[in-house]
């Protein structure tokens, strides 16, 4: 199963998908994707982390998630803007070559939750409803952002729109 929740920044996306994934197994996965840009963002990954408590089973995995042993449990991948942006920068802020690797992490762990029976709640933001960005790689971004978007809900069971903390099933 792959549930994709989306919205905007603040919408209460990864709180929701906590709730989810604490509702399917008392001992489910974070999967961070952040990379700690600064102290401002350490003291937020550490204020998640406290949040979050001792139940979960934490992984930091900023590229390849597929490598981490994931099999018949509930994960939470959170999220994919910065999963993305950690590719985006990786390959140097080419679009195409982000993208096609992107898409084929994602395709090799499809192809894992369905050999092991996973249950995938993947966290994304919706970046593209507000304005544009003054740069081209902020556009470029955007872009990007939109096309694995609309991959990862092809390939959903269920996703769910954030709007300020109400969750709004838009495919099931």
């Amino acid at each position: 199963m792959l549930h994709l929740i989306t919205g905007g920044a603040r919408s209460g996306k990864s709180s929701y998908a906590q709730e989810l994934a604490l509702s399917m197994s008392a001992h489910p996965v974070y999967v961070a994707t952040a990379k700690i840009w600064d102290d401002e963002f350490a003291e937020r990954i550490q204020r998640h982390q406290k949040e979050r408590g001792p139940a979960w089973v934490t992984y930091e995995e900023e590229l390849y998630i597929s490598k981490l042993p994931l099999g018949e449990q509930v994960v939470v991948i959170d999220c994919v803007t910065l999963w993305l942006t950690n590719f985006f920068e990786q390959y140097a802020y080419d679009g195409d070559n982000t993208l096609q690797a992107m898409l084929a992490e994602i395709t090799t762990l499809e192809k894992y939750a369905g050999l092991h029976l996973s249950n995938f709640i993947v966290v994304t933001n919706e970046i593209g409803m507000g304005i544009h960005a003054d740069t081209r790689a902020g556009r470029k971004f955007t872009d990007l952002q939109g096309w694995v978007n609309q991959h990862l809900a092809r390939i959903a069971n269920t996703v769910t729109l954030m709007v300020s903390g109400i969750p709004v099933v838009i495919k099931q």
